[in-house]
């Protein structure tokens, strides 16, 4: 099985080797290394974890013209040319499709404690230090505003209204990554979110400050 997971390595890395900042092969090392450090307080399948986690961001939609069912193929294709069993490859197909936040008012249409490991540390990934950062390199990647006072954020996107949003980055912040410490499910993934969420929150406050001249 550790050969698996090295060839998963190597595939995940010369796939992404390209790929827009937030959403490299460094973003699904962090996310491996979040979902096994959650993992060690749950009774989770370890391979599927991984396997999940390396692969949970091999064909983003929104590089791929908002296109759902690209990741999920080009991973069932990978492990079935390494001869994984079918119920694996299924369930980690089924983490991929529904990792994602989807504008926050998309229910799962599947559940397991493995969807819940990788879930958590992806978007551990999205707040705190590293969140901020992604967010501004992604709204770079997309020419978008820093910030606009007179274009609020909006709490009440569908789904595909959240994928075609144009928002300045900063509203992203209440749009996805303020919510993020509510919606974990793991208790470890509820506890490691807390101290980023504060970190944002106070990244904000000097933001506006600075913004304002206040400070």
């Amino acid at each position: 099985m550790k050969n698996l997971i090295e060839k998963t390595i190597a595939f995940v890395q010369e796939t992404l080797k390209n790929a827009e900042g937030g959403h490299d092969w460094f973003h699904i090392e962090r996310v491996y290394r979040n979902s096994l450090l959650i993992a060690k307080t749950e009774k989770v399948d370890l391979v599927v974890i991984q396997l999940g986690a390396l692969l949970h961001d091999i064909a983003d939609s929104k590089f791929h013209n908002g296109d759902e069912s690209v990741g999920p193929r080009v991973a069932k294709e990978f492990l079935r040319s390494q001869e994984v069993d079918p119920k694996t490859i299924n369930h980690v197909v089924q983490i991929i499709e529904n990792i994602s936040f989807k504008g926050g008012n998309e229910e799962r249409s599947f559940s397991s404690l493995e969807l819940d490991v990788v879930q958590d540390a992806d978007r551990l990934d999205a707040i705190g230090a590293i969140g901020i950062a992604r967010t501004f390199n992604y709204g770079g990647f997309k020419n978008r505003a820093i910030y606009d006072p007179s274009i609020p954020p909006n709490l009440k996107m569908t789904k595909e209204e959240y994928k075609k949003s144009t928002a300045p980055t900063v509203n992203h912040f209440y749009e996805k990554l303020l919510l993020l410490k509510d919606r974990m499910n793991t208790e470890t993934g509820r506890s490691l979110a807390e101290a980023r969420h504060r970190y944002m929150e106070s990244f904000l406050e000097q933001f506006y400050g600075e913004w304002s001249g206040k400070l």
